[in-house]
């Protein structure tokens, strides 16, 4: 089939290698200066090349243009996504790390289908529905534990499924609220009610001195702004293009792949050992994936 066919699939495999690369470099940011830090930076940051790009590619920094249907929709999704989804997320990085994190993150998946369901009326195929859990399956296999068990802090975990609930919720409100919208603008708005929202939460329990300090520190702020613009910069983007392509089930189950991608990334960084399950779990996961383009 022509490559024009898949292109929202496309986008939402590209969103899985960008979620790699930010939840690796926000890990490692993370650890030194506190999730809360690099949430607010990463935001601030995204916002910044977000309205470079569309000052660029539609001649306004800021979505001017968007219609009070688009802020309303799309500011609910940042502030449940970019707010309360990775302030869970980021938060579990620094307890039980990115690649358990991200173990959990594949829920996301189904929460995301069903959730279309219920509110955009979108019907999964049976080869569609087949494929999600195929994907997921492998998974679970590649990154759980002996057993399959997550040997992890019941803290570590339920941020990390707060996390996925946000993710999910914040995926079927954008793809309502975006309709045909420009999806970095769209991308923007979210973020800057994402921006807001942690802005409040500093300003709450008084940490703009850790936060300054942060953004000064070399060691902290080059991860992170490489981090953003993986995240909420390119990869957010392109996970709002892919569901404005496909189905939102369908893009959510290639975007939750980043388990798998992210596991040679972290043995090297991090020093964290592959095993055969991890690889079996890798051919399992992307041939369930494969399922949406056949």
């Amino acid at each position: 089939m022509p490559f024009q066919s898949h292109i929202g699939e496309i986008a939402s495999l590209l969103t899985a290698v960008c979620w790699t690369l930010s939840a690796i470099f926000f890990e490692k940011a993370g650890r030194r200066v506190g999730s809360l830090s690099v949430n607010i930076i990463r935001i601030f940051l995204g916002i910044i090349f977000l309205g470079l790009t569309t000052l660029v590619t539609r001649g306004m920094f800021f979505p001017m243009d968007a219609t009070s249907y688009n802020w309303f929709w799309l500011g609910i999704s940042g502030i449940i996504g970019f707010f309360l989804g990775d302030l869970f997320l980021f938060k579990s990085y620094t307890v039980i790390g990115s690649r358990t994190s991200q173990l959990v993150m594949s829920l996301a998946p189904m929460i995301t289908a069903v959730i279309g369901w219920l509110f955009l009326s979108e019907i999964l195929s049976v080869k569609s529905i087949l494929g999600i859990i195929v994907s997921i399956s492998g998974i679970m296999i590649a990154v759980a534990g002996k057993r399959l068990k997550l040997n992890v802090p019941l803290k570590g975990f339920l941020y990390a499924l707060g996390g996925a609930l946000g993710q999910a919720v914040g995926l079927v409100l954008s793809k309502k609220g975006m309709g045909d919208y420009d999806a970095v603008a769209a991308t923007q708005i979210r973020a800057i009610f994402g921006f807001v929202c942690f802005a409040l939460l500093v300003t709450f329990v008084k940490r703009w001195g850790r936060v300054l300090k942060a953004s000064s520190d070399k060691q902290s702020i080059t991860p992170i702004a490489i981090g953003a613009v993986f995240g909420p910069f390119v990869g957010v983007a392109l996970s709002l293009y892919a569901v404005q392509h496909t189905d939102t089930g369908i893009a959510a189950t290639l975007m939750a792949l980043v388990p798998i991608f992210i596991i040679v990334p972290t043995a090297i960084m991090f020093k964290e050992k592959i095993t055969a399950r991890q690889v079996i779990g890798a051919v399992i996961s992307i041939a369930g994936a494969s399922v949406f383009f056949l």
